[in-house]
């Protein structure tokens, strides 16, 4: 492996690179620095992001500045805002010890008056969006004449956000003569285009495979059912306490919804959409950097382009439409060199997608086991014991506090002070997981819930009866467009009283539904003498018989014979009939 002086960097970006930690060049550095620090060299790099490109383009271009002309030399196109800024900030470390070298960031959402004085006063290096360069552009306030480099960093996502019209007006007025770079994590068929009419025999560097994800990268999903989604996310964030990392959502309702609960339920979380203003999305982006939050829950649109370092987990709620989404969402964790985590929370539907995805990536996904609560509370237990044990004393500070301390819990022994100490912390995660269901999980290959999942604390499988309750067969369905809330209203509505309701099971053209045994039979009888939607209320204690199983895709003949099939367009859909009125019908 060469050392960055073999590869001809100078010695005043060496110096400023050596005091940032860098101690030898990544593969992509090693393959792009000499070609940039050449002329008329293009290059095609496709390589994930976190495998240190910045470093790869940005040390050839600044040491081709000539610092005397204050004309822009370097031209860095990139998709979002969070990602120019940061690109800015990189190259202004790396050229410290450059005197009077001067990188200036163009983005949407800053002042373009500020913008329009900084590059009059003159700078060497932009790192711009591209609507915002456009603009300038048009204004004829920025001058592309004596551009050398052209970087295009992240190519693939520019063009998933439309900036492709943009993108071929800037490169219209930057000089043929030039060094041109296109970074790309994966190689839609938009890049083609540009490589073809823009770039002269371009050099593909591959770091990797195209399109492959990151080695350092597990997959693993989880198939769960719909309405247990966001009981697994909070069961895998419960899992990791240290867990810092970006919740996908698909839409920017679901990402607030997904936030605002984890929000309520304790979560150190906040949302990032296109609906927040400029300052929120700044405000929360340096919350999240600053690791005053450990979830993240944006869209795809919103974290685009962000660079955060040492993300451990990327988390999907669902997956995305496409292959190339995943890989981009998957490769913001596991950057240089580190380890990451990608999990998937997806429903049976969505197997296909996971099978696709590996096929492009060449990864295999691991199936997860969903942690119990018993496993959830050990982690979290023996997480704050390693902090307790890694907490640094400062013995000045604390030292006139621990008399009076030592006074008032003398009459605690060791054992007692750790108990209460643990009790403190995790009474409130002990109650909630000692009594709640183990969440199921579904079999892949038969698209049905696996027999050893969501089981009750005692063992036994969820569709068991519970102890105190009676189980009722009721004659209808989600074809009827029942689902949990409806049959409670619809229980309220025919029996006067409390009755208190158990387990549902909604299937197609029937559900089961348990009551507690002191109000079994009066709730049977009062909603045996209901009508909904003209069609009349069969509800019967429930029997174990062939075809009343989960999946069932027909009502048991028995019960389907005895069903009164009028139509169910009545202008009365709740009414009351005695069993005698009824027969005389």
């Amino acid at each position: 492996m060469k050392t960055f002086e073999e590869l001809g960097v100078a010695l005043p970006i060496l110096k400023a690179i050596q005091e940032m930690g860098f101690e030898s060049p990544m593969p992509v550095q090693e393959e792009v620095i000499p070609f940039l620090l050449g002329e008329d060299n293009d290059v095609i790099a496709l390589a994930q992001t976190g495998t240190g490109k910045t470093a790869a383009f940005g040390l050839p271009i600044l040491q081709k500045i000539n610092v005397s002309i204050y004309q822009p030399q370097a031209l860095i196109l990139c998709p979002t805002r969070e990602l120019c800024l940061q690109i800015a900030d990189d190259l202004n470390d790396y050229s410290k010890y450059i005197d009077g070298l001067k990188t200036l960031p163009v983005y949407g959402g800053s002042s373009i008056e500020s913008q329009i004085k900084t590059l009059k006063r003159g700078v060497h290096v932009v790192v711009a969006t591209p609507g915002r360069l456009l603009d300038l552009m048009t204004r004829k306030t920025v001058n592309l004449g004596l551009i050398k480099n052209v970087i295009l960093d992240e190519a693939d996502e520019m063009l998933n956000m439309g900036f492709s019209d943009s993108i071929n007006a800037i490169l219209a007025e930057v000089p043929p003569a030039r060094n041109m770079l296109l970074f790309s994590a994966t190689m839609p068929q938009g890049i083609a285009h540009i490589t073809k009419k823009y770039m002269n025999n371009p050099k593909e560097i591959v770091i990797g495979k195209k399109n492959e994800g990151n080695k350092n990268i597990k997959h693993i999903y989880y198939l769960v059912r719909a309405q247990d989604k966001y009981l697994a996310l909070k069961r895998i964030a419960d899992y990791y306490p240290n867990i810092y990392g970006i919740i996908f959502c698909r839409t920017r309702k679901e990402t607030q919804e997904i936030a605002d609960k984890l929000i309520q339920d304790g979560y150190n979380a906040d949302s990032l959409h296109g609906e927040l203003s400029q300052a929120q999305r700044d405000y929360v982006m340096q919350k999240f950097r600053l690791r005053n939050l450990q979830l993240l829950v944006a869209t795809d649109v919103a974290a685009r382009g962000l660079d955060v370092d040492d993300l451990t987990h990327i988390i999907n709620y669902g997956l995305p439409d496409d292959v190339e989404s995943y890989t981009h969402r998957s490769g913001r964790t596991g950057r240089a060199g580190k380890t990451g985590i990608s999990i998937s929370i997806c429903h049976i539907k969505e197997k296909g997608k996971i099978r696709e995805i590996e096929r492009i990536i060449n990864k295999k996904f691991e199936p997860g086991e969903m942690p119990s609560g018993k496993a959830i509370c050990e982690k979290q237990i023996f997480n704050l014991i390693d902090q307790i044990e890694k907490v640094k004393v400062n013995e000045d500070e604390i030292a006139s506090l621990m008399p009076p301390i030592f006074r008032k819990l003398e009459w605690l022994d060791t054992e007692d002070i750790i108990k209460r100490m643990v009790s403190l912390e995790f009474n409130r995660m002990i109650d909630y997981y000692k009594d709640a269901n183990e969440i199921e999980v579904v079999d892949e290959r038969s698209g049905k819930d696996r027999d050893s999942a969501f089981k009750k604390k005692d063992g036994r499988k969820s569709r068991d009866t519970e102890e105190g309750f009676v189980r009722y067969f009721i004659n209808f369905g989600k074809s009827d467009g029942l689902y949990p809330n409806q049959l409670i209203d619809l229980i309220n509505k025919c029996v006067p009283g409390k009755a208190k309701i158990g387990k549902i099971d909604l299937l197609e053209n029937f559900s089961f539904f348990e009551v507690e045994e002191t109000a079994a039979k009066r709730v049977m009888d009062r909603m045996n003498g209901f009508e909904l939607d003209g069609r009349r209320i069969s509800v019967e204690v429930a029997q174990e018989k062939k075809g009343e199983g989960r999946g069932a895709k027909k009502r048991p003949a028995p019960f389907y014979d005895r069903f009164d099939k009028r139509s169910r367009n009545s202008d009365k859909p709740w009414r009351h009939t005695s069993r005698s009125a009824s027969r005389k019908k």
